[in-house]
């Protein structure tokens, strides 16, 4: 991949994961499973906002780490198109998967409403309008990083591999 695109996926890559932890960050700060279950909730709701919690927190924490590796990749003088490389395929398989793929499944994405111009994303549980709102919110910025790093979703481990690199 011509290292011109690198740089600008690296860069865009960043500008996004920055926009997606200023919304995650303050949202998990000021959330507690007890206070979006709220009276109403039972059981079911508890586990739901413990899983969806988790997964957030979780999603921070890879976007941050991956946030800190692209900004030193950005500000060295000569950038370096085989570690940026590298970190997008970071970026691809622990941010990208670990939103659209969360462990605990409180939610996932119904590829039938991509085209429709829904929201793709199908909680498990009826979950409140905070909740709702910022995985809805998020998930354009991470949907954007899948399209723009398809590219590392297979191919770049195929051509690490056929030049002999692990």
């Amino acid at each position: 991949m011509p290292s011109t695109n690198v740089k600008s996926l690296t860069e865009s890559a960043r500008l996004k994961l920055k926009e997606a932890i200023t919304q995650l960050e303050p949202f998990l700060n000021n959330h507690t499973v007890a206070g979006l279950v709220g009276e109403d909730g039972g059981e079911d709701a508890e586990l739901f906002y413990k899983g969806l919690l988790s997964d957030l927190r979780h999603l921070l924490v890879f976007s941050e780490v991956v946030v800190e590796k692209l900004g030193v990749l950005l500000r060295r003088p000569n950038f370096d198109n085989d570690n940026a490389e590298r970190v997008l395929y970071e970026v691809y398989h622990h941010c990208v998967n670990a939103f659209f793929y969360p462990k605990n499944e409180c939610y996932s994405e119904d590829g039938r409403y991509a085209y429709t111009g829904q929201d793709a994303i199908r909680f498990r549980y009826k979950s409140n309008r905070e909740s709702r709102t910022i995985v809805l919110g998020v998930s354009k910025l991470y949907e954007e990083l899948r399209d723009e790093l398809a590219y590392y979703e297979s191919e770049y481990m195929t051509h690490r591999r056929m030049q002999g690199q692990k």
